[in-house]
């Protein structure tokens, strides 16, 4: 009955068309009620509530988020997603269909630059699709591929929705961030293979290959951006700093680079990259918030344990228990943007994920690899319309397109769900365990 009121209030709200996060206080309100913390006498409902979301976001974890969102703003206000561009082009641009190798390629790189994946999304299609039009590249397939390049941000760090899931799910963020680095360079290579394969039989123009001149020229303009990802993953892995500390630390590289070095970044610049930062950054900790508000609710309605006792058949088989949860976060992804998603299922799955046993960092990395790919899918699909409005695309030639990789996608984790080792061990090699 719990369960039903929450639910029922939380979609009854997204389906009506109130935001997430209010339909998060909606349901947690509904909650309050049923828990009768109105006869309380001690305590205004109200009061309880907004302690509730202050002290959700009071997590020195979430810094991170504001800091991370300046250093992607700055990347893509100061020049370095461009240059990153012109250094895959300068070294892949030469091969058949050669611009989705660019593509591939710069949305590594990108993702452990600004762990955004509309913004990566966002930074290809304006750069790239239109490159690949002129060429006569399959404007569908192209579209695809530069959405799903886009959504290897989340997975690669520095990464906000892994901070998120550290948050929720109380998982080392370290961890997370070290773990996700052979998952997210696996989406890479599947990328690969799979555009090779689909450009074996397509009639492509292949440019000339680049003189040595203008390689050395393109990595020597792009070096400064190649350099972050390795001083926040070295910095972490050694215990320089904290992923909050690399946060700041990315920002004011990025900050340092665009300014001093490439010299774009202008005052104006500067501006909309704080208001743009702030603006999201408003969002997604009002969301969080609103998210913990409704965690509390739930732990003290002990839905965790409801959830858990649904799925405790399933607790002596973690395979099987993972591929169950694997496919309801799909459909969840389905219908619903990544941030709420975690901030929702993770508090309930989490007692039943520890129950069976399965490594929690893993448990998030699935997490998020999985609920990426809802991402790229309709209904609600939030990179797939940022492809297809940035490049002036119809969705229907943009989902035909996406199909192939969201297939590749599921077929990874379905691997990643057989074998957990291939995830655990790198994770634990990487942080020295």
């Amino acid at each position: 009955m719990t369960l039903a009121i929450f639910l029922g209030f939380l979609l009854g709200g997204i389906l009506i068309g109130i935001p997430v996060a209010f339909s998060l206080l909606l349901s947690a309100f509904a909650l309050l009620f049923h828990q009768g913390m109105f006869n309380m006498g001690l305590l205004f409902p109200a009061d309880i509530m907004a302690s509730s979301l202050i002290n959700g976001v009071n997590s020195f974890a979430l810094l991170a988020v504001p800091f991370f969102l300046i250093a992607g703003e700055t990347m893509s206000a100061g020049g370095l997603s461009r240059r990153i561009v012109r250094l895959a082009m300068a070294y892949l641009g030469h091969k058949k269909g050669g611009l989705g190798y660019v593509a591939i390629l710069t949305s590594v790189v990108l993702a452990g630059l600004s762990g955004s994946a509309a913004a990566d999304a966002a930074a290809l299609v304006a750069i790239l699709l239109p490159m690949m039009r002129q060429a006569g590249y399959p404007e569908g397939r192209s579209a695809g591929l530069l959405a799903a390049g886009g959504i290897i941000a989340p997975v690669i760090p520095p990464s906000i929705p892994l901070i998120l899931i550290g948050v929720a799910g109380n998982i080392s963020i370290v961890q997370l961030f070290m773990g996700g680095i052979v998952p997210g360079l696996m989406m890479g290579l599947a990328l690969y293979f799979t555009w090779m394969y689909m450009m074996r039989h397509e009639k492509l123009e292949v440019p000339e290959p680049a003189s040595k001149e203008e390689k050395r020229e393109a990595l020597r303009d792009g070096i400064w951006a190649l350099i972050m990802p390795f001083i926040i993953i070295v910095g972490i892995r050694f215990g320089i700093f904290t992923p909050t500390e690399a946060a700041v630390v990315a920002a004011v590289y990025a900050l340092f680079v665009s300014t001093f070095i490439y010299k774009e970044l202008t005052w104006e610049k500067f501006v909309e990259v704080i208001v743009q930062s702030t603006k999201a950054t408003g969002m997604i900790l009002f969301l969080v918030g609103c998210a913990m508000v409704a965690s509390w609710l739930i732990t003290i309605a002990q839905l965790p344990q409801q959830f858990a006792e649904f799925l405790n058949p399933l607790v002596d088989s973690p395979r099987l228990l993972m591929l169950v949860i694997m496919l309801l976060i799909l459909a969840i992804g389905m219908v619903m943007d990544l941030a709420p998603t975690i901030l929702i299922m993770a508090p309930l799955l989490m007692p039943v994920v520890q129950e069976a046993g399965i490594d929690p960092v893993y448990f998030g990395l699935m997490f998020i690899m999985n609920g990426c790919i809802g991402m790229i899918t309709p209904p609600v699909g939030v990179v797939l319309n940022v492809v297809c409005g940035v490049g002036r695309l119809r969705i229907e030639k943009a989902v035909v397109g996406i199909l192939p990789f969201v297939g590749v996608y599921t077929f990874l984790l379905g691997i990643y769900t057989l074998f957990p080792q291939l995830i655990i061990y790198p994770m634990k090699l990487m942080t020295g365990q």
